[in-house]
């Protein structure tokens, strides 16, 4: 609609209704009056930039609204300020509501498509004043909104401009017409929902107001509009042709011509005298051509200029170039004629404070992550990103799935169950146009990024026809990239929507069941590895399908990062909230919280896993050299250094760093000068493929990928103590003495009441198994808690049943058993063996029984001062990790503290836990403390500044009771954390604990 001179608020419940006088889409280059202007990039001084503080008004409704706000008499003086960008609920009104998939006013109103609520839709009046500055006077100036949520109004002067839907890509306006020499008044009306609000169900926090940037610019009198680069290579992608469209306003006496240059500034081909017509076209031929990759991201740089007949500049246009082929060829997806595989996640715009209004610091720390966690793909979940996001991912190298601003989850699926009867868009003609608009905005911006390799129809919107027609304008318009829809799982009617098998949270058993039936397709993981708190367990079964599979080509993790939002406590500290915590309902409360970083971009554990399965190079050393398989497509080893060391039992012995050569796809096996040892202690032998300069993301010398040989230690006979131990019996207490050592064990209580070395007392309450964990977000999801909760009983309420014990001259045992009020009951013997070296051996032996449900963990915990602040280990690390989750984890010493061993999880649960330790020292400051090492096996360990209970208990970090002790947990075994789903998806059964088995497990107690 255009050339409309009133605006309705009929046009919010209308879905044909989505653009009025809106300029169509164009690409986002970059356009300039004057050579000396080219190195200001984003900032060209045809640019007038509107952010900033704006003068705003609240309505919860639109009855409620300042109707003549936008008039130029209109007294705005009681007006409050608000900034731009930014959401209206992060700035003091409405409240913030996180959702995932039932519509947020599901209880409130009885809604169906297109309607909406007329008692709440807060509506946003929003005034700012600005003079045209010098650059854009006299030229025809356009307003662009970059983001807008959901639906809004423009006037410029008090005269209507414009109206707009479509969230997350540009909404332009031509306001020539409407500006005036000295102060200019715009405002601009926003409405939280509208019928765009039935295809915007995506799964996040429910926002609305202006925020991504607003700004004018002007055009000269003949102006290159749009931009479209194709590229085109030969057979042995040695060369291109760089094929250009333009789309041209304005007068026709100008000619064109154009140069391409390389990232070192040389001049690499140019084409002159190109005739000017309305839609132009031209080619150049590049010899020698550098191609672009996520591993080495070459990017050209093409120069456009408009010269009138005697060559005086009018314009000149840049645009970044990237030539790269991306083709299905036999049914397997490849770029640059090898076959890729994405390591991949899918992204929110998030930050903390600023919600989807992020930054270019927060992009520029979001894309060095990934390259430094080796992620090489991004699908933009579930909308276009900023425009900024797409140059980085050009620059730094980084495959984009470039996502639809579409999602009406609620309107097919509803309590997890497929029920489209009332699906939108679906077959439904009037939906149509606005489905296709979005498309066409997001391709039309987007068309020149080479990071871009994939175009999206959206997300989880069922399937249809108005679906499959945005699939078929993809493929018509832009035949050089394929096309994703996960949608056609739940209706296979419209499997041509996809060009690939696309599911959710498939098991790795189901794709292997897909992939050996004759598959028609490649599969992708669009969304997989659910890693909602502590999660992300059993990731190595998929990225094992890699090398298995021709047709599996990689997923991408949900989710990047957690959405939660800082909120003050009325103690006025902040915390990270969730869903619920603003009084908002419905609620879906932290099902938002599945990042492999936190919200406050901290980096959560999980990231070390996915970084080591995601390594493009895998190495395998032993003792006298590595094997090395290089699975990059393009890159050789040869511009790393290969860094080696050898470790006994975590004391350096030997380093070095080599210079290696292995191409692409190639496996070679290299001797290294590690040394011969001839020891009985255990050996550890890394190597690690390290940047050798520095680079736009990392320093010389970051670590991109390692693999770890352990040799373990040799048997060697124990000494005999020489020392002798005096035994105490009382009635109710042994006390058992040594040099500067004293412990007492209860025969009332069951177990040690008093440890002391050097008269320093370590233990605060009797040390005691536990078989019950602090429930995880997946343990929650699967309902673990239910069908395990006989566990959590036994863990409270065990009783002491039986005590034993025998003296000899240099050791006493003493032998505890346990009833636990499990059905049937079973029980556990702890036996202490205390030697006059002043050591204790535990032995902790629990007793299988059928008809028990599933282990969730086998240890014993003992409660220490909160003094012992700080903690050492010999064992997997540095960051967190479980049996299903240690890929990553090398073995090495590390340090670390209770307080910092407490992942930040949004609701606490089950953390900080280490595998394979063979020893772990707590201590305080002045150097006090105890050592657990391992007696025959490697044990588990944490250490955490509260008990499990306090962890199940507690809905928040800021839930979590004062710090007063340091719990160390010595753990016999624990079962996996998980990771297909949250929602039902059991921990794999290789990583769960048989309750029907015996099970037993040792360490050793000493000073330190």
């Amino acid at each position: 609609m255009n050339n409309i001179k009133q605006p309705s608020l009929d046009w919010l419940e209308d879905p044909q209704v989505f653009r009025v006088n809106r300029i169509d889409a164009h690409s986002d280059h970059w356009f300039y009056e004057k050579m000396n202007e080219l190195k200001l990039d984003d900032d060209m001084p045809l640019k007038q930039n509107l952010n900033g503080s704006w003068r705003f008004s609240y309505s919860e409704n639109p009855s409620l609204r300042l109707k003549d706000f936008y008039k130029e008499d209109f007294d705005i003086s009681g007006f409050d300020y608000i900034e731009v960008p930014g959401h209206i609920q992060l700035q003091g009104y409405d409240k913030c509501q996180y959702i995932n998939t039932m519509y947020p006013w599901e209880g409130h109103d009885e809604l169906r498509p297109p309607h909406i609520s007329k008692t709440y839709n807060p509506v946003g009046s929003y005034v700012t004043f600005f003079n045209i500055k010098d650059e854009l006077k006299n030229k025809q100036t356009f307003i662009s909104f970059q983001g807008v949520e959901t639906a809004f109004y423009v006037w410029v002067n008090g005269e209507f401009v414009g109206y707009s839907e479509d969230t997350f890509t540009p909404s332009e306006f031509d306001i020539t017409s409407y500006l005036k020499e000295g102060e200019n008044k715009l405002a601009v009306e926003v409405y939280k929902r509208s019928s765009s609000s039935w295809i915007e169900d995506q799964d996040f926090w429910r926002f609305s107001g202006i925020f991504r940037d607003v700004y004018l610019y002007a055009i000269p009198e003949t102006h290159i509009n749009d931009i479209s680069v194709k590229t085109d290579l030969s057979e042995d992608f040695t060369n291109a042709k760089l094929n250009a469209t333009l789309k041209m306003i304005g007068n026709e006496n100008v000619k064109i011509k154009a140069y391409l240059e390389d990232a070192l500034g040389n001049k690499v081909v140019e084409a002159t005298d190109i005739p000017f017509n309305n839609k132009l076209n031209f080619s150049l031929d590049v010899e020698k051509v550098k191609l672009w990759s996520a591993e080495e991201p070459n990017l050209y740089e093409l120069y456009i200029f408009v010269e009138k007949s005697d060559s005086t500049l009018v314009e000149v246009v840049k645009q970044k170039v990237g030539f790269r082929h991306f083709e299905m060829k036999d049914k397997v997806m490849h770029l640059n004629g090898k076959r890729i595989v994405f390591k991949g996640v899918n992204r929110h715009e998030f930050s903390a404070r600023r919600g989807r209004s992020i930054t270019k610091e927060d992009m520029l720390w979001d894309i060095k992550f990934m390259k430094q966690h080796n992620i090489n793909a991004v699908r933009t979940s579930h909308y276009p990103n900023q425009s900024l996001w797409y140059r980085l991912c050009d620059e730094y190298g980084i495959y984009l799935i470039d996502e639809t601003n579409l999602e009406s989850h609620g309107s097919w699926q509803k309590m997890g169950q497929c029920e489209p009867s009332w699906n939108v868009p679906g077959n439904l003609p009037e939906w149509q146009a606005v489905v296709l608009d979005r498309a066409t905005s997001m391709l039309e911006r987007d068309k020149n990024h080479p990071s871009v390799i994939i175009w999206s129809c959206g997300n989880e919107s069922y399937a249809g026809e108005d679906i499959f027609q945005m699939s078929e304008y993809f493929r018509k318009t832009d035949p050089s990239r394929l096309v994703h829809y996960e949608g056609v799982f739940w209706n296979r009617e419209y499997e041509k929507i996809s060009d690939m098998e696309s599911r959710m949270y498939a098991k790795a058993f189901e794709i292997e069941e897909y992939l050996n039936n004759d598959p028609q397709k490649p599969y992708i993981s669009c969304e997989y590895m659910h890693s909602m708190g502590n999660s992300t367990g059993g990731m190595m079964k998929y990225t094992e399908l890699e090398d298995k599979y021709l047709m599996y080509q990689g997923g991408f993790i949900w989710d990047y990062g957690d959405q939660a939002l800082y909120r003050k406590l009325p103690n006025g500290e902040e915390t990270l909230s969730y869903g619920g915590d603003f009084t908002d309902r419905p609620s879906d409360y932290n099902f938002s919280g599945n990042g492999l970083i936190y919200a406050n971009r901290e980096v959560s554990p999980k990231a070390q896993e996915v970084k080591y399965l995601y390594q493009n190079v895998k190495l395998f050393p032993d003792k006298n050299g590595v094997t090395i398989k290089n699975q990059n497509l393009f890159i050789n080893v040869d511009k790393f250094n290969l860094y080696y060391k050898v470790e006994k039992e975590g004391s350096l012995l030997k380093e070095g760093i080599a210079k290696v050569s292995v191409h692409a796809g190639e496996e070679k096996y290299f001797e290294l000068p590690f040394g011969d040892y001839n020891c009985s202690e255990e050996l550890v032998y890394t190597v690690s493929l390290i940047l050798s300069e520095d680079t736009l993301w990392a320093a010389k010398g970051y670590e991109i990928a390692f693999g770890q040989k352990v040799y373990e230690r040799k048997e060697t006979a124990k000494t005999t103590p020489t020392s002798t131990l005096k035994v105490v019996h009382g009635d109710v207490n042994i006390g058992i003495h040594g040099k500067d050592f004293k412990v007492i064990f209860s025969k009332q209580e069951g177990g040690i009441v008093s440890l002391r070395y050097s008269g320093k007392e370590f233990i605060t309450r009797t040390p005691k198994t536990y078989y019950w964990r602090a429930t995880t977000d997946n343990d929650r999801g699967n309902k673990h808690e239910f069908k395990c909760a006989q566990w959590l009983s036994a863990s409270i309420c065990q009783k002491y049943v039986d005590f034993s014990m025998e003296e000899q001259a240099d050791k006493v045992v003493l032998h505890y058993t346990y009833e636990l009020p499990t059905i049937p009951t079973t029980n556990v013997k702890v036996d202490y063996e205390v030697s006059a070296d002043n050591s204790i051996k535990v032995n902790v032996a629990y007793k299988g029984l059928e008809g028990l449900p599933l282990l969730p963990v086998l240890g014993m915990n003992f409660r220490l001062l909160s003094e012992f602040n700080s903690f050492s280990w010999y064992g997997m690390g540095p960051d967190e990790n479980y049996i299903d989750r240690a890929e990553g984890a090398k073995l090495g010493i590390y340090s670390s503290t209770p307080l910092k061993n407490l992942s930040k999880y949004l609701v606490p649960q089950e953390c900080g836990n280490r595998i394979d330790t063979r020893w772990v020292a707590i201590k305080n400051e002045k150097g006090e403390g105890l050592k657990f090492s391992y007696e025959k096996l490697p044990f588990e360990f944490s250490v955490l500044p509260y008990n499990n209970m306090e962890l199940e208990n507690a809905l928040h970090q800021e839930d979590l009771p004062p710090v007063n002790f340091t719990n160390v947990n010595i753990i016999g075994k624990q079962m996996g954390v998980g990771g297909d789903d949250s929602w039902g998806a059991p921990v794999l059964s290789e990583y769960c604990i048989d309750s029907n088995k015996d099970l037993e497990y040792s360490f050793v107690i000493s000073n330190i």
